[in-house]
């Protein structure tokens, strides 16, 4: 772990700046009115024969937004239905860390069964303050067990921060006590500003930050930002602004790119070796 940490701190100087701040009328924002429709959606029986995937992530991975979606939302048509169910649990504004103390991913786990499945996305809105009056919702830039104690004005009340890897390592040791196998991804690409070539990576600590933590835990991994970078290779970025992203901002994405980002995900899947999730998907 001290050696992942090391070889992450020349990235820093970089992506020292927060995610760019989002408009009050961002549907990041907007879906949290949209929770409590959202969870009666979930299945509650836990008396099933058929395992469940679990999809858990932002606004990148599900978004109801008008001319918006996530990849999440158009991943299911991709897997043999009548095997697995698809459960998209993701939603906007959430962090790796509002996910969980917000009380989503006990969902997710209350509903679980051995034999279930989570695919996992976080990072695009941990880059921002950790006790700010709007959302209150960014994580320590670590893989290490640094906490920080603030008080959460939107709680009311204090909370201990942890780092972005330790977020990261809960899910997947929660996943784990409850017999799941966890997928964990890298965030999608934002809109790319210059042309792309094939095998490029997004500049983005928190993609650094999740391959190594899927190195450490040994978990299966999908560089989601690098497969969907690849996809854009033949493009410009006026192109891959028009089609897969919405006028908006450069960082949600059209239902053209959510289907191009659920594909990265397949195509990841594909190439993991002993992950049974794979085995669900449609020829």
């Amino acid at each position: 772990m001290r050696t992942l940490i090391l070889c992450l701190l020349a990235t820093l100087a970089w992506s020292s700046q927060a995610a760019a701040p989002l408009s009050p009328n961002s549907s990041a924002n907007l879906d949290a009115k949209r929770d409590g429709a959202t969870k009666a959606k979930f299945l509650v029986d836990t008396n099933r024969s058929f395992p469940m995937l679990f999809i858990v992530g932002d606004s990148t991975v599900h978004n109801p937004g008008h001319g918006e979606r996530g990849w999440g939302d158009v991943i299911g048509s991709y897997f043999e239905t009548n095997k697995i169910r698809v459960e998209n649990h993701a939603l906007g504004g959430r962090s790796s860390r509002t996910f969980i103390t917000q009380g989503w991913w006990d969902v997710v786990l209350k509903a679980s069964k051995p034999g279930d499945f989570v695919l996992l996305q976080m990072g695009h809105n941990d880059g921002g303050p950790l006790d700010d009056p709007n959302r209150a919702r960014g994580t320590i830039r670590s893989l290490g067990e640094e906490t920080k104690d603030i008080y959460n004005p939107l709680m009311k009340k204090p909370e201990t921060v942890h780092t972005y890897g330790w977020y990261l390592r809960k899910y997947i040791s929660d996943a784990h006590a409850h017999g799941m196998t966890l997928i964990l991804c890298t965030p999608i690409p934002h809109c790319p500003q210059a042309q792309v070539k094939a095998g490029d990576v997004e500049k983005s600590i928190y993609v650094e930050m999740s391959t190594a933590v899927a190195k450490d835990q040994k978990v299966p991994f999908i560089n989601l930002n690098q497969i969907t970078m690849s996809n854009y290779a033949h493009m410009t970025p006026q192109e891959i602004k028009e089609k897969y992203f919405t006028a908006a901002d450069n960082t949600h994405t059209s239902p053209a790119g959510a289907e191009v980002n659920a594909q990265s995900v397949v195509a990841g899947l594909r190439r993991l070796t002993n992950c049974p999730l794979a085995g669900y998907l449609k020829p």
